[in-house]
C-alpha cells in the first residue's frame, strides 16, 4: 500500500500497516510508548537536556510524529520522531548535536525550513524486517508534505560501540569494499540516498553520579578516570564522584 497526499508519496508498507500520526492518535502515540523503551541502553534515556527537546515533540509538533502500526495486530511496530527547525542549508549553520538542535528548534522563532530525525524505533519483535528504512522514508514524506527542503539525521552508529576508543570522525570514514559505510545503521541511510555531513563528537551529553553510571552499566568505577561500557559509543569521563559522557553521532542528509 502507497499512501499519498497530493504529489507526496508516502513509502511502500508491508501489508496491513499503516501510517498514524502522534496528532491523528493521541491515545495511540501515549500508550505505544512502552513498546520502544527496550531499545535503548539504559543510560540513553538521561540526557542532559534531552527531555527539553524529546517533551516537547506532543503536543507542539504531533503532525511530524509517526507510528507504523499493524492493523491486523493492532499495535505499533515502529515509531518515527522527527522536529523542524530553521536551517540555511550550510554547514556552519547546523547546530553541534542532537542537543543543540533540539534546543535551537524549541526555542527559535523562526519558520522552521528543515527537518531532523530524532529517533527511528523498531518494536524487538519486528527489526530486520527492513522497517527501519520505512521509517526513513516516512520522515522523508512527511519533510516533502510540510514543505521543508531537507531531512537531516543525527545517526547513531549502530556498531560505534563495538570500537568505542576510535574517534567518530575516524569511524564514520571507514567503507567497505563496495564503497558503502561500514556501519550499517549509516548503510541503511546511504542506501536511501542519504550523504555524510560531518561526524559529531559532542552530540548528547549525559552526566550523572557514580551510583547512576555503575547502576545503568553494570561495572563499578572505583577511581577518576576514563572507562568504557557495555553499549557506550565513547569513553565515559569519571571526575570527582561524577562521570560525563558524550554521545557521538554522524550527521547525514537527505534531499526532499
Amino acid at each position: 500500500m502507497c499512501k499519498t497526499q497530493g504529489v507526496v508519496s508516502f513509502p511502500e508498507l508491508p501489508a496491513g500497516v499503516v501510517i498514524v500520526t502522534a496528532e491523528e492518535r493521541p491515545g495511540l502515540w501515549s500508550t505505544s510508548a512502552p513498546l520502544f523503551e527496550s531499545i535503548w541502553p539504559a543510560y540513553n534515556m538521561h540526557g542532559d537536556v534531552a527531555g527539553e527537546y524529546f517533551g516537547a515533540l506532543v503536543p507542539r509538533f504531533a503532525d511530524l510524529q509517526f507510528l507504523l502500526y499493524d492493523e491486523r495486530r493492532a499495535r505499533a511496530v515502529a515509531r518515527g520522531r522527527t522536529i523542524p527547525f530553521a536551517w540555511d542549508g550550510s554547514l556552519k549553520a547546523l547546530p553541534a548535536g542532537i542537543d543543540a538542535l533540539g534546543v535551537q528548534a524549541v526555542h527559535d522563532d523562526r519558520p522552521p525550513t528543515a527537518l531532523s530525525a530524532l529517533a527511528a524505533e523498531v518494536a524487538p519483535d519486528r527489526q530486520n524486517q527492513g522497517l527501519s528504512r520505512v521509517v526513513i522514508q516516512t520522515m522523508a514524506a512527511l519533510a516533502a508534505q510540510h514543505e521543508l527542503t531537507a531531512l537531516v539525521a543525527p545517526v547513531r552508529p549502530s556498531w560505534k560501540a563495538r570500537y568505542p576508543i576510535t574517534p567518530i570522525a575516524e569511524y564514520a570514514a571507514w567503507r567497505r569494499g563496495d564503497g558503502l559505510p561500514f556501519d550499517p545503521w549509516m548503510r541503511v541511510h546511504a542506501r536511501l540516498g542519504g550523504q555524510v555531513l560531518r561526524p559529531e563528537p559532542r552530540s548528547m551529553r549525559i552526566t550523572a553520579s557514580i551510583e547512576q553510571w555503575e547502576a545503568w552499566t553494570g561495572l563499578a568505577l572505583p577511581s577518576d578516570g576514563r572507562y568504557v561500557f557495555p553499549a557506550g559509543l565513547a569513553p565515559l569521563e569519571v571526575r570527582a564522584g561524577h562521570g560525563e559522557y558524550w554521545e557521538p553521532n554522524v550527521w547525514m542528509r537527505h534531499e526532499v
